[in-house]
């Protein structure tokens, strides 16, 4: 009974993992097909690489997503945390119900519904006040923020509910000040959710379509815009070259983070064996 159910649940495993990951496996060998269509293999070749590089609309797209990705991480951050020690410090106040319902109405809410919010905001500031002057990439941070914030706040909030307000308490006590107690203690044990949160905003803002369609302009094209205006026009072995570059990327980096996780747990784990 044992062995058919191992058996049942290898099988089961196997086919759902080679749901998740051979179209991956597939895009990654195709992108060295020498042939212009992307399912007739015609001998291997890293002609489409080369061709990458030299395609200045994708690398030029490829920049903007970076820089936009970087700036709506790291203000997600700064807001995410002020929101999660607003809720999680200050327990009582007239209006929290309405806050959090606010910080957290960007988690459930159709990606079309705030982006057009997005866009006619952009369009009536820049009627009244003069700004932004147009839309390209101030607009596009800006509504990334908007959504970005949200899940940085969960984070961080479910993290600092789990906090032990008695090493705060006993840092006060000796003599520490508030805003001291927050860099030194807080900060420290917060920061994996703090660099969790920024590498989801990353990601989503990375990997976000609808939202920088409405309030983007011509002048600013992300790559996930230019990305699916290429697939429209039928799929070019660059965008299979582009998504393997973006796989081996990510890969790696989830093993440098993986790596640095389990120095860190080792580390901590021969720590506690000498006390």
């Amino acid at each position: 009974m044992s062995g058919r159910r191992s058996f049942w649940l290898f099988t089961g495993m196997a086919f759902g993992y080679a749901f998740l990951y051979l179209p991956i496996i597939t895009l990654i060998v195709y992108s060295f097909n020498d042939s212009r269509l992307v399912t007739v293999w015609g001998g291997f070749s890293t002609r489409w690489y080369v061709a990458l590089l030299e395609n200045e609309q994708i690398l030029t797209a490829l920049w903007l997503s970076i820089r936009i990705a970087a700036l709506n991480a790291t203000f997600a951050v700064v807001l995410g945390l002020l929101a999660a020690l607003t809720l999680v410090r200050f327990s009582r106040f007239r209006g929290r119900t309405l806050f959090a319902g606010m910080v957290t109405a960007p988690l459930v809410m159709p990606e079309v519904i705030l982006g057009l919010s997005a866009l006619l905001l952009f369009v009536h500031l820049e009627q009244l006040i003069g700004w932004p002057d147009g839309r390209g990439m101030t607009t596009i941070t800006l509504a990334h923020i908007t959504f970005s914030t949200a899940y940085v706040a969960v984070i961080v909030q479910s993290r600092l509910s789990q906090l032990d307000v008695s090493l705060e308490e006993a840092a006060m006590d000796l003599g520490a000040r508030p805003w001291k107690v927050f860099v030194v203690i807080i900060l420290p044990i917060i920061s994996p959710a703090l660099l969790a949160g920024w590498l989801l905003a990353f990601t989503l803002s990375m990997d976000d379509l609808v939202i920088a369609s409405f309030v983007s302009g011509p002048g600013a094209t992300t790559l996930p815009m230019v990305v699916y205006s290429s697939v429209r026009m039928g799929v070019s072995p660059q965008i299979n070259a582009l998504a393997t570059v973006i796989v081996v990327v990510v890969s790696i980096g989830v093993l440098i983070a993986g790596w640095l996780l389990h120095r860190s747990q080792r580390s901590s784990d021969h720590g506690n064996l000498r006390k």
